[in-house]
């Protein structure tokens, strides 16, 4: 098996930002951004899906920098997948946090869709405007291509909701980008995705 991983760059008038990913690691993170929740999403993300990730970003607006940061991850992680042969391609996980249940299920498909139900009551979670934390997660599956629905079943705490939705994600990714014994064969009836 070749090694499932990628470099990508993105720069524009507005942003720079780079990206390290490999697949098949050990949750090995390095994540500077300047936005505090956002390098800690990215954090859990990794850890928890066992990415070793490294991200540095710089940008004009943070809203600018967290759709680019969630368009090169999403980007990086489809390059890393290649054809996606012998992938599993579905995922899918509840984790609790403390007062909050969330669910997410995931579709390597190569068919993008977004939804998401994270019931957020602030306006803002720590340093990170809640808007932009689903913009994020769509940005994020719109460049992988996948088929992401994210749902916080209950809580109370918006912190504790994104980041047990956040974990949900990364679990969901690790099931899905894992590799099915003795497989080779792209997992589509088309024989492509």
């Amino acid at each position: 098996m070749n090694e499932r991983r990628w470099k990508t760059e993105r720069k524009t008038r507005e942003t720079n930002v780079k990206v390290e990913l490999l697949i098949d690691g050990k949750g090995s993170v390095d994540v500077k951004t300047g936005i505090k929740f956002l390098d800690h999403l990215l954090t859990t993300l990794a850890k928890h899906a066992s990415f070793d990730l490294k991200v540095e970003a710089t940008g004009d607006l943070d809203h600018h920098l967290i759709e680019d940061v969630g368009l090169v991850l999403g980007e990086s992680l489809l390059s890393a997948l290649g054809e996606k042969r012998g992938i599993r391609r579905f995922g899918f996980a509840y984790v609790p946090m403390d007062d909050s249940l969330s669910r997410t299920v995931i579709d390597l498909g190569g068919r993008p869709y977004f939804a998401a139900s994270l019931e957020i009551r602030q306006s803002r979670i720590e340093d990170l405007k809640s808007e932009d934390i689903e913009h994020f997660f769509m940005s994020f599956a719109n460049a992988s291509k996948s088929n992401v629905h994210m749902t916080v079943v209950y809580g109370k705490n918006d912190h504790h909701k994104v980041e047990s939705a956040t974990k949900a994600l990364a679990l969901a990714l690790r099931d899905a980008v894992s590799l099915v014994s003795n497989s080779d064969t792209v997992p589509s009836a088309k024989g492509v995705l």
